[in-house]
């Protein structure tokens, strides 16, 4: 990414990141004084938003760092951390959301369904405003995707508080207000799940999701000089950002060379793997590897 992308990134988190705090403090007034658990429901997901903003915005910065002696990779992985605490801190929140409205099912409060709408359709406008900001980065980085989702479960939660409030003022039914709650719950659930489950995935280093091993296998193996290839395994630095290792057998009077430059280009241009560190092996070599190892005295002492 370059430097303009990053401001530009760093920009809408940062707009997103006002409007949201603001948000969060109108929700959180209109829907203490509306009695309404959906658009409490609502603020309480519009401050994990603040959260995941406002956390988004330091793994964007540190990730911006440099690389170091002791961090040769620099600080791609931070993105992925926010993401995966943005991720448990919206499934322990949906186990609160449910509890309550579990309570409220059994004996609904009245619920002032004029202001709790008036409160709703506020929030959809500026959720509908943030999300538009974030929508263009979030294909760019797990973190930005994480910060999106927060927003648009939100936005969906202003949604259902808008029809909550539609239906009490309509029928006078009170009961709507918490099965309202408990279907934002499952939508901060779904999208909570699939974040962290993939941000797992980075920090385990399983294979991305685009590459297919075998047949990258038969990719590498297929270029003119290889006759073996083995030991190899894919991960995920960060999204966008894929590494490669390898051990080839080299066959043929291909050079060393060559053949590292035939296998990068496969890598990267078929399989989106730019970071390649490949170990190019040779027949001879491979035979005298364990006799070398079993003859190598320990060291005394």
């Amino acid at each position: 990414m370059n430097e303009r992308e990053h401001a530009r990134e760093l920009g809408a988190v940062r707009t997103g990141l006002a409007a949201s705090s603001v948000l969060f403090l109108v929700e959180l007034a209109g829907g203490w004084f509306s009695n309404s658990l959906a658009l409490l429901t609502d603020a309480a997901h519009m401050l994990t938003d603040v959260g995941a903003l406002a956390l988004t915005l330091f793994a964007l910065w540190i990730a911006g760092r440099p690389a170091s002696e002791r961090k040769t990779f620099g600080y791609y992985r931070a993105e992925i951390l926010a993401a995966l605490v943005n991720g448990i801190v919206l499934c322990v929140l949906v186990l609160g959301i449910i509890l309550e409205a579990w309570q409220r099912l059994q004996r609904p409060p009245a619920v002032r369904a004029g202001m709790m709408l008036v409160f709703a359709v506020g929030g959809l406008l500026v959720n509908l405003f943030v999300a538009h900001v974030l929508r263009e980065h979030q294909e760019r980085s797990l973190n930005l995707r994480g910060a999106y989702l927060h927003v648009v479960s939100d936005l969906l939660g202003s949604l259902g508080a808008i029809l909550a409030g539609a239906v009490i003022l309509t029928f006078g039914w009170n009961t709507i207000d918490p099965l309202v709650s408990l279907l934002i719950a499952g939508l901060i659930l779904f999208s909570s799940w699939k974040l962290v489950r993939e941000a797992v995935d980075v920090l385990m280093e399983a294979v991305p999701s685009h590459v297919d091993v075998d047949r990258l296998e038969r990719a590498l193996a297929a270029v003119p000089g290889v006759e073996e290839v083995h030991d190899l395994h894919v991960w995920t630095l960060t999204t966008g950002r894929h590494a490669l290792s390898a051990h080839v057998v080299a066959s043929g009077p291909v050079s060393d060379d060559t053949l590292l430059a035939a296998l990068s280009d496969v890598c990267r241009c078929d399989f989106q793997v730019e970071h390649t560190t490949i170990q190019v092996e040779h027949e001879n070599q491979r035979l005298r590897e364990p006799a070398a190892c079993a003859d190598r005295q320990p060291r005394a002492g």
